[in-house]
């Protein structure tokens, strides 16, 4: 728990009050992520005698490699208000209280490899595992098979909001094939991510009917049955990623996140958008306290 708030050199009217609010603020934040390389928080507030009355003029925070739930890593995120008001007498008690709602600018910064990384996570997996086949009633198989995953995905980020998946469709009872799809992503309702103008993408495909690594089992498939299928199951991963990531699933007790724009730059997803914060998440607040 903080103490004594004169813990902190210097007359009240400079800028103790500002260094208190960041040492709140900043283990706040490292608690919102299971892990974090950075976070640096800057207050503005002038005159300074303002935080005394719970006044901000603005509020900043940026922050490198925070994990979001053990298994989703941001590369850099940073946000920015305008004025905010806080409970000055909490924060004297180490809590970070807003005494009404404040919005945020946002920017976050995905990068490929971390993508790579998130797909491989239980809570995207557990979404493309197992999958009925009844959606498919003429899938050319040579044996009865009871259902597919989709496994081993990869995602190259492309110019222009284009990405190329490549991955694994195994069928339970029957072939792994290969597949592979290049689409655009864009953003509906500021909140879902889409993967739309799906294209299968042929070029990846092994030549003939042979397998392409120890991982793929093709065999008894001919060259056009092999690429039916494979473009069968490429549009069906498709169709299950287009709106398969909904940032209400995210959201954090008290924070609503939305996005304006997106853009592929590199090996980097960036999105800038912006987030409604009613109260600071309360567990997240609890824990910090209880950390300090």
């Amino acid at each position: 728990m903080f103490g004594s708030p004169t813990k902190f050199p210097g007359a009240p009217n400079v800028d103790w009050g500002e260094q208190l609010l960041s040492v709140v603020a900043t283990q706040v934040i490292r608690h919102l992520f299971t892990a974090s390389d950075r976070v640096d928080v800057k207050v503005d507030c002038a005159p300074p005698i303002k935080l005394l009355q719970g006044q901000l003029d603005r509020f900043q925070m940026s922050g490198g490699g925070l994990v979001i739930r053990q298994a989703f890593r941001t590369e850099a995120m940073e946000f920015e208000t305008d004025a905010v008001s806080i409970d000055f007498a909490m924060l004297l008690q180490g809590q970070l209280v807003l005494r009404q709602p404040t919005q945020a600018i946002a920017r976050v910064t995905l990068l490929e490899a971390d993508i790579n990384q998130a797909f491989q996570a239980p809570l995207v997996t557990q979404k493309l595992e197992n999958l009925s086949l009844d959606p498919w009633p003429d899938l050319p198989l040579t044996t009865p098979c009871e259902s597919v995953s989709f496994q081993q995905i990869r995602v190259n980020l492309l110019p222009q909001n284009r990405v190329a998946l490549q991955a694994i469709a195994a069928f339970a009872g029957g072939p792994t094939v290969p597949i592979a799809l290049q689409a655009t992503l864009s953003v509906e309702r500021r909140r879902r991510l889409r993967f739309l103008n799906c294209q299968y993408d042929s070029a990846v495909l092994p030549e003939g009917d042979r397998p392409a690594t120890d991982a793929l089992s093709v065999a008894g498939l001919s060259t056009d049955a092999l690429q039916n299928l494979s473009q069968m199951a490429s549009e069906r991963l498709g169709q299950l990623l287009d709106g398969l990531v909904d940032l209400d699933r995210f959201n954090l007790d008290g924070v609503t996140l939305r996005i304006n724009k997106l853009e592929t730059n590199g090996d980097r997803l960036l999105f800038n958008g912006w987030a409604q914060v009613d109260h600071v998440p309360r567990s997240t607040a609890t824990a910090a306290v209880a950390a300090a």
